[in-house]
């Protein structure tokens, strides 16, 4: 099934989950050509005719083998993204789970190096800055929209 990329005239539509265990995320390092040795959330794409629930909960299992309830997360910071090398705009929806089962682990080590859990007041520095946007406006609880890389009006 093709994702939200195949469509060359909009934006491309991604979903990241906060696993939220008390004051403590889980985060993912990447590995493969793009963002290699940095930080983020479980993340990916939209697919046609996938709800924004089901799509989360399904890159949480495709990524860390974790089941979540997609009626049982909520979506807590949402950020439009402007990419300054001219390829398509982002718009990624963050959702945060505080239950789920089984333990993650890495089930995608091409594009994975590690797993591990981070205390909200300690993240790594090398975050990948589009999903750090998210992550950053939902610890600081702000409003629920964040533009990341647009040029000043």
């Amino acid at each position: 099934m093709a994702d939200s990329s195949s469509d060359p005239t909009g934006p491309v539509i991604d979903v990241h989950l906060i696993l939220r265990d008390e004051d403590k995320i889980l985060l993912s390092q990447r590995a493969g050509s793009y963002g290699y040795g940095q930080w983020h959330a479980p993340s990916g794409k939209l697919e046609p005719g996938e709800s924004l629930t089901l799509a989360t909960a399904r890159e949480a299992y495709e990524e860390t083998g974790v089941v979540v309830d997609p009626d049982r997360i909520r979506l807590v910071h949402t950020v439009h993204h402007h990419q300054s090398d001219g390829t398509r705009d982002r718009i990624g929806f963050f959702f945060e789970a505080t239950e789920w089962e089984n333990e993650p682990v890495n089930r995608e080590p091409d594009k994975c190096l590690q797993l591990r859990w981070f205390a909200v007041h300690n993240l790594p520095e090398d975050l990948i800055p589009y999903p750090a946007a998210g992550l950053h406006g939902y610890l600081r609880g702000e409003v629920s929209l964040t533009m990341h890389g647009w040029p000043e009006p």
